[in-house]
């Protein structure tokens, strides 16, 4: 139980609780014409938490959540909580061995399961001998059903009380190295993010409608859309699988007032919003992160779709946000922002990794953070969790600079930053410079080994529907733009990236793919 010792308590479930409350019969989510309002939400996550108690989830119990974007997500991710149990979110793609290795562990006593993810989701509890339970299954197909065990239980009255420093959430991160890491979010974290977006950082009103095709078990979803959609009183409008159509379709028909996505996000709407040119929507901006997102795409954005967008920057281990382009000042493009109300961000000198050394504004270095949107660390990985955190900063591995009016600027990732002849190249400025040419969508350019130089650039491109742009030919014009030393060599068509589970392209995989068909080690 809470310790006697504290007297201060905190839960990421007084969201929905609350919401009941305040905003009863304001809808809350919204998926596929149907809505549940935010005292049905509550009074159904209240069954739901009966139902996983009577199973025998209480205290630091974790629980694992295999949903896709569908209202049942925010129903059992709120009854775990509201238990005072650790919800997992588990990437709905996963395979059977993936699903197993987090659920190990993460040390997860079950895992609720949606039914068109039983198939992997179910196998992979059973490799490590964990209890399924699923949602959205018919009558007829056997197993546990959340929804049977809810009608039986009786709900619980209320959520319990938490210390803010304890455990809400165990994200895993895709790293670019190794088996992902479980990162430790905390409830006071969680909600200070959402507090703060609110009251400094966005303008989200309640009632607002608020695009849902962010996937909910990653924190940029997760926090931004539903924890901090759910504070204020807005309408979630959910889309269960992101696809281009159904996205545009969402926004225009149903009048999305907030679109929250990733740049490959954007650059899709794009594309189909040529196919619906006369239509106007109502947005009233968009939010962007998870990746750099090209300048081209921005301003192409605002003139389709009449809506500024404002770029952000964050990560699982800063829950997420760190720096925001706020809403209320003009988008400074190509930066990330300021850094958001009682958050840190500085540059340090990426050459001492066991001390922060700040850099003096201007310089280029190593982002880092501190402030109350810090995880807690990385699931039994002690060492990790050491090389990440530093003089209780947050070492973030992205490099940047920081000016004199505290707008960040985001290079690239340390381990993606590419050495030729000596020469630094940032990928992000060679792929805003790709991204200009109006035949070209999208660019992602990464550095491969080469005997010479050390290493060369390579980019992976996209077309727009229609050309007929060559390899050749993007290459010619690519060294008009840039120095000798900065553009690529080596030019690929694609028709599509390889994306992790937020949407970013993973560029570690381009270069797998490379070593593959060179006969390389990667």
């Amino acid at each position: 139980m809470l310790s006697s010792s504290s007297n201060v308590t905190m839960s990421v479930a007084a969201i929905p609780a609350e919401g009941a409350a305040r905003h009863g019969d304001l809808k809350a989510i919204t998926v596929n014409g149907q809505s549940t309002s935010y005292r049905q939400l509550w009074d159904e996550t209240r069954a739901y938490a009966g139902a996983l108690r009577a199973r025998g989830v209480g205290e630091g119990d974790r629980v694992a959540v295999l949903i896709p974007n569908v209202t049942d997500f925010a129903r059992v991710y709120y009854a775990v909580l509201s238990l005072g149990a650790v919800a997992v979110p588990i990437h709905a793609l996963l395979k059977r061995r993936e699903i197993a290795y987090m659920l190990e562990d993460s040390g997860a006593r079950l895992l609720v399961c949606a039914a068109p993810l039983l198939g992997e989701g179910a196998a992979g509890a059973e490799l490590c001998g964990i209890e399924t339970i699923s949602v959205l299954a018919p009558g007829d197909l056997g197993g546990t059903r959340l929804e049977d065990l809810a009608a039986e239980a009786t709900p619980i009255d209320t959520y319990l009380p938490r210390r803010p420093e304890d455990i809400a959430t165990i994200l895993y991160t895709s790293g670019t190295t190794g088996k992902p890491k479980g990162a430790l979010g905390t409830h006071v974290a969680l909600l200070e993010q959402a507090n703060t977006l609110l009251l400094d950082t966005i303008d989200m009103r309640r009632g607002d409608k608020i695009f849902g095709g962010l996937p909910l078990f990653h924190t940029f979803g997760q926090t931004t859309v539903l924890n901090t959609g759910l504070r204020v009183g807005a309408q979630i409008m959910l889309l269960p699988k992101f696809t281009a159509a159904g996205a545009l379709d969402l926004v225009l028909d149903e009048d999305i007032d907030l679109f929250f996505g990733v740049p490959t996000m954007y650059v899709a709407m794009l594309e189909a919003g040529k196919q619906r040119e006369g239509k106007p929507s109502r947005l009233r901006f968009g939010v962007s992160g998870g990746a750099s997102l090209p300048v081209s795409v921005l301003t192409a954005f605002e003139e389709r779709f009449g809506a500024p967008i404002h770029e952000g920057y964050g990560l699982t281990e800063t829950s997420p946000v760190a720096c925001f382009n706020h809403v209320g000042r003009t988008p400074r493009p190509g930066t990330i922002g300021t850094p958001v109300w009682g958050v840190e961000v500085e540059i340090a000198d990426p050459a001492y990794p066991d001390q922060i050394r700040l850099l003096p504004r201007g310089e280029i270095g190593e982002l880092v953070v501190r402030g109350h949107n810090l995880f807690a660390g990385y699931l039994n990985r002690p060492e990790a969790t050491a090389e990440a955190m530093v003089d209780g900063w947050f070492r973030t591995g992205d490099l940047g600079t920081k000016d004199e009016e505290d707008y960040v600027r985001i290079l690239d990732r340390t381990k993606d930053m590419i050495l030729r002849n000596g020469y630094n190249v940032y990928p992000r400025e060679v792929e805003e410079v790709l991204i200009s040419h109006p035949e070209i969508s999208n660019a992602a350019v990464y550095g491969v080994p080469h005997e010479t130089h050390g290493q060369e650039i390579a980019a992976a491109i996209t077309l727009e529907a229609g050309s007929a742009l060559t390899a050749e030919a993007i290459g010619v014009w690519a060294s008009e733009q840039m120095a000798a030393y900065k553009f690529p060599r080596l030019i690929e068509i694609v028709k599509e990236f390889p994306l992790g589970p937020s949407g970013k392209i993973l560029k570690r995989e381009l270069v797998a793919q490379y070593a593959e068909q060179a006969g390389q080690p990667s």
